[in-house]
């Protein structure tokens, strides 16, 4: 079993690596392999709705010069993805966007019933309405969203502070015990036992 965690900063080793690697090492306790893979920072094209990809692609956006098609070949392999971003007004980053749209209308097949979450980060705000933007893709694709204690939300400005964020962290783990539980459940094995909870670690940001 393998997660694909997708990391749609432009900092490799920023916050939204951060919080995925809590997932991944709280993955790798449930058994199952993951794989970060970065978008990089390199332009990205957007979709230009041309439909050759459904008549001549074979699963791939007819355009190859960035980073789609090899993100979007890992599909196959994978039983389950998380798609993480930083927040910029309010919204994903746009690169993460356009490679997410190409290659799930590209190669759509490769994602039909297979549990998806997102994840945000953010210093302050507008992380809930990032979060519902990277769902709605996995909505139309028919795969089981896997869920949290919270919404998979995670707070830091400079590099690595997500990690002080200790209920972000939590929710990253939560988000990984019942994505495991999922998987379990989705590939036929017989009532997977219930993901155990951690007692809750409430945060807010305020510093005397």
């Amino acid at each position: 079993m393998k997660v694909l965690l997708i990391n749609g900063s432009p900092r490799k080793n920023g916050n939204t690596f951060t919080a995925l690697s809590e997932i991944a090492k709280t993955l790798q306790t449930e058994g199952i392999d993951s794989e970060i893979v970065w978008i990089g920072n390199k332009p990205v094209r957007g979709c230009i709705a041309c439909g050759t990809c459904k008549t001549k692609g074979n699963g791939r956006c007819i355009f190859n010069d960035d980073v789609c098609n090899a993100i979007s070949a890992k599909f196959a392999e994978a039983d389950g993805f998380v798609f993480g971003s930083p927040v910029y007004y309010g919204q994903p980053n746009g690169a993460l966007l356009a490679i997410m749209q190409r290659a799930f209308f590209s190669n759509g097949a490769n994602l039909q019933n297979k549990p998806g979450a997102a994840v945000t980060i953010c210093r302050r705000g507008g992380a809930t309405a990032a979060f519902e933007a990277l769902q709605m893709p996995m909505q139309m694709m028919n795969m089981p969203l896997a869920t949290s204690q919270y919404w998979n939300i995670a707070y830091g400005r400079e590099e690595g502070q997500a990690a002080q964020d200790t209920e972000g962290m939590q929710t990253m783990r939560t988000l990984a015990h019942n994505l495991a539980w999922m998987i379990r459940g989705l590939r036929g094995e017989n009532a997977p036992e219930l993901p155990e909870r951690e007692a809750w670690q409430p945060m807010h940001f305020i510093r005397n």
